[in-house]
């Protein structure tokens, strides 16, 4: 069995890495400052040791130096994490015998890889295609998850929860769960039953805090025959799980603008430190997934901004994805005589035709191409309206490069 050092002051971090690696067959040894490493590295004698630049009590580069000159150690490799370092500290590090660095939060899958190149153990790691976000705005938890569940994906939203909440200071809150793009089967039973005991056991909300947003007969038999989740709502509406976690009432003053601006924005932190656990995987980098599925995939920017037209083409540049420009609707409904596309980004408001005469049309038509929407307006009855034609997603201008990309890696995958 390799011995693996594990040296972090976070006794998050040092947990989650810890639990990992002992799932994968190593023997974890852990630190919890420097000068606890230094002495578990000499008593220990680890295959591979991973730390922290950053440590109290005994600094790493004092930790290197000793390994250095005792020779029964100085040639094991180490790794180095750290959330903020230089160019130049990182390359300081090299004459220690430093194979590798990694920024937090680390991707699991490509920590996992190196490690398993350096010890030759061959780790296993479920790939299932899935994405999850999750972000605190006030007290309500966000958590997204597209195209399906990955039981590592579940096991690290367990630690990231906790971090969020530690970060926040987040003591019981409430939580809006939403799936979009996943087709779920009997074969999801035990993942299911992990990602809600993950949910309700890291926050300590009490079930009916816990509003879901899916559209899923499976999901609503599981849940109706789980006696564990009892009190967990489905909800089909965005609006109907907003306006029961807010308290809101349809009366209310602004009642659409508070709901959008707690979907969107995301309260800062209250510490001054970043998160150091990742839920995306290395792999899942820029738009590999989808051009892998669909690399020749034909793109429909649709929008009278040339601001707009311009950062979808400079976003999905580094794709071999073929994407064409309209200024409006008409001149893409015309296109649409003599030719097809795998993915629309549409605007609503465009003179000469509208993003919502384009999707009446369409859907006149019998056109089925998903639609990515993007505008400023946020009244919930535009959003419905809109998602009423069968859009596959709604995103609020100002336009985050990054959104773009993911949503448009989401739904080339699940569509194809």
């Amino acid at each position: 069995m390799k011995k693996v050092l594990l040296i972090d002051d976070s006794n998050l971090f040092r947990e989650y890495l810890a639990n990992k690696l002992s799932e994968n067959g190593f023997d974890v040894v852990e630190a919890r400052n420097g000068l606890e490493g230094s002495l578990k590295m000499r008593n220990d004698m680890p295959d591979l040791i991973i730390m922290e630049y950053y440590l109290s009590r005994k600094s790493s580069v004092e930790i290197l130096k000793e390994k250095l000159a005792n020779p029964n150690v100085a040639d094991v490799p180490v790794i180095v994490v750290s959330t903020k370092i230089d160019r130049e500290k990182i390359l300081s590090m090299a004459s220690y015998n430093v194979k590798k660095f990694f920024s937090k939060p680390i991707k699991l899958d490509a920590l996992l890889q190196t490690i398993s190149g350096f010890l030759k153990v061959k780790v296993e790691i479920d790939n299932s295609p899935c994405i999850i976000e999750a972000h605190f705005n006030d007290e309500i938890l966000f958590i997204e998850i597209a195209l399906g569940l990955n039981s590592e994906k579940i096991e690290l939203l367990k630690f990231k929860i906790t971090e969020l909440m530690q970060l926040y200071g987040v003591v019981a809150p409430k939580v809006l769960l939403m799936m979009s793009n996943i087709e779920l089967t009997g074969n999801d039973s035990n993942k299911l039953k992990q990602l809600f005991d993950t949910i309700l056991e890291q926050t300590g909300a009490r079930p009916k805090a816990v509003k879901v947003l899916a559209a899923s007969d499976y999901l609503n038999e599981f849940m109706r025959t789980s006696h564990d989740y009892v009190g967990v709502e489905i909800k089909e509406s965005l609006d109907l799980a907003m306006d029961d976690l807010l308290g809101l009432k349809p009366d209310q003053i602004a009642h659409d603008q508070v709901a959008a601006e707690r979907i969107l924005s995301k309260t800062a932190p209250l510490k001054d430190t970043e998160e150091s656990i990742e839920l995306r995987f290395e792999s899942e980098k820029h738009s590999t997934e989808g051009e892998r599925v669909f690399p020749d995939a034909k793109i429909a920017v649709v929008d009278d901004d040339i601001v707009i037209q311009e950062l979808v083409k400079t976003v999905l540049a580094e794709t071999s994805w073929n994407v064409s420009v309209f200024n409006n609707g008409k001149e893409f409904v015309r296109e649409l005589a003599s030719n097809t596309f795998d993915l629309v980004f549409l605007d609503l408001m465009m003179p000469e035709m509208n993003g919502f005469q384009v999707l009446q049309f369409m859907k006149q038509q019998k056109i089925e191409i998903p639609t990515i929407v993007f505008s400023a307006l946020t009244r919930k009855e535009t959003v419905g309206k809109a998602m009423s034609f069968g859009v596959k997603s709604y995103i609020i201008k100002p336009l985050k490069p990054e959104a773009l990309q993911q949503k448009a890696v989401e739904i080339l995958v699940s569509d194809f």
